[in-house]
Parts: C-alpha cells; sequence; structure tokens
C-alpha cells in the first residue's frame, strides 16, 4: 500500500511540474504572471471528465459539497492543487525511519 501511495506522489508530482512549467512559459510570453486554475486547466484537456466529476458530485452528495469545497480547490491554480495532492500521497506513504543505536526500541 505504502508503495502504490508513493506512486500517486510521484504521479501527481510530475503533474504539478509539467502545469508550473506551461504557466512559467504563459507568463514569459505574456510578460506577467499567468496562473491557470485546477477548472481551467480541467476543462481545457478534458471537458467530459470534469462534467462527469460535476454530475457525480451532485447525484449522489450534497449541493454544499460542490459549492464552497470542491469549487474552491478547483478554484486554484493547478500546480498548487497537485502538489498539495503529492505532498498528501507522500505522507500517506512515508515510513518513519526507525532510530538506531544502543537504546532503539
Amino acid at each position: 500500500m505504502r508503495f502504490v501511495a508513493r506512486l500517486f506522489s510521484l504521479i501527481f508530482l510530475v503533474f504539478a511540474v509539467i502545469a508550473g512549467l506551461v504557466d512559467a512559459i504563459q507568463s514569459v510570453a505574456a510578460g506577467q504572471p499567468v496562473l491557470t486554475s485546477m477548472t481551467d486547466s480541467w476543462a481545457g484537456n478534458s471537458p467530459d471528465t470534469l462534467a462527469l466529476v460535476e454530475a457525480t458530485f451532485a447525484a449522489y452528495l450534497p449541493g454544499w459539497v460542490w459549492d464552497p469545497g470542491v469549487a474552491f480547490v478547483l478554484a486554484q491554480p493547478a500546480f498548487a492543487v497537485f502538489l498539495l495532492f503529492s505532498l498528501i500521497f507522500y505522507l500517506a506513504g512515508y515510513r518513519r525511519a526507525k532510530p538506531a543505536g544502543r537504546f532503539a526500541a
């Protein structure tokens, strides 16, 4: 299970780097900072899956979950959302090192 969490962490980290590179390139081209929101990025790459996720949330969860919760996360920059997911999965797969020494338990 730890391996799967670390693999997901790596995948999300790669997505975060790609999203950050896209924003950096657009920022250089525009001459000002450009941050693409998760919604814009998702809608540009796969609008069908975004509509599917919205429909699933509307069908199975109360409305207050989508509007203040998920909509807030999707309004954030894509690289930040992917970095957050990468951190969460990294922490889920993290194993603390065993203490070495004479008094180790």
